[in-house]
């Protein structure tokens, strides 16, 4: 695709999950969205509408609906993650297209989610693509600090040994874009058309935007001029 950026100073290729790696339109979130909603209505003996305000009041307050709990309801952190993705994950189809381009562009792959690592496990073995990633750092091994908090972008650098000059990151929320920006990371909104994915996308930490981050990333591929294939100390295969 011409005009596109080879991104040659690139070693390390961090992504976010959700809505990121796999469509939005598979629409999975929603499913994850309304076991949120049972969770609060049981935990806190709600109805559905004021169970819903709460949730959404402490993902806008607390980053993610978890962390609110955790800091107002004292909640087993873990319970909440087995039961908000006991989902069915059959909307995410196998994706060919992002298997290959992730064997064309050589380096580090890493997951950089505020889900579970099982979840992020389930997701990519419905893509067919684990086999790329060198490792998940979820919300558990973020201390349960949620994008965008600085601190879990800091502690991402500390364990994986990045250099953030060399090191990208694709979001499909364009505000947990701020603080790699910040750190000297190379960022990409992956955009959709949910409302609160543009929060921020405006801003100069935003670098680069893909409407499709297949198409998006084949054109970096392209213009970088297919690397040879990765190798990892781990032969390839997911490690954790």
């Amino acid at each position: 695709m011409p005009g596109m950026p080879p991104l040659d100073h690139v070693t390390d290729w961090v992504f976010d999950l959700d809505n990121t790696l796999y469509p939005a339109s598979c629409n999975l979130f929603a499913q994850v969205d309304v076991r949120i909603g049972q969770y609060i209505e049981t935990l806190l003996d709600l109805d559905p509408i004021e169970a819903r305000r709460v949730q959404k009041t402490y993902f806008r307050e607390n980053g993610t609906t978890l962390r609110g709990l955790m800091d107002n309801h004292q909640i087993d952190p873990a319970d909440f993650l087995d039961h908000v993705h006991a989902i069915d994950y059959s909307p995410v189809p196998p994706s060919p297209r992002l298997d290959q381009v992730l064997s064309d562009l050589n380096g580090r792959k890493l997951i950089f989610t505020n889900g579970s690592v099982r979840h992020a496990e389930n997701v990519m073995e419905r893509l067919g693509v684990a086999h790329h990633f060198a490792d998940i750092f979820d919300i558990v091994a973020a201390d349960y600090q949620p994008k965008p908090e600085p601190e879990p972008y800091r502690e991402l650098i500390r364990r994986y040994g990045l250099t953030a000059a060399s090191t990208v990151l694709f979001e499909d929320i364009a505000r947990n874009l701020a603080p790699a920006a910040a750190l000297g990371m190379t960022t990409v909104w992956v955009r959709t058309d949910i409302g609160w994915s543009g929060d921020g996308a405006a801003e100069d930490y935003v670098h680069h935007v893909a409407d499709d981050l297949v198409d998006w990333l084949l054109g970096v591929a392209d213009a970088r001029g297919a690397d040879a294939p990765e190798t990892t100390a781990s032969g390839g295969e997911l490690t954790r």
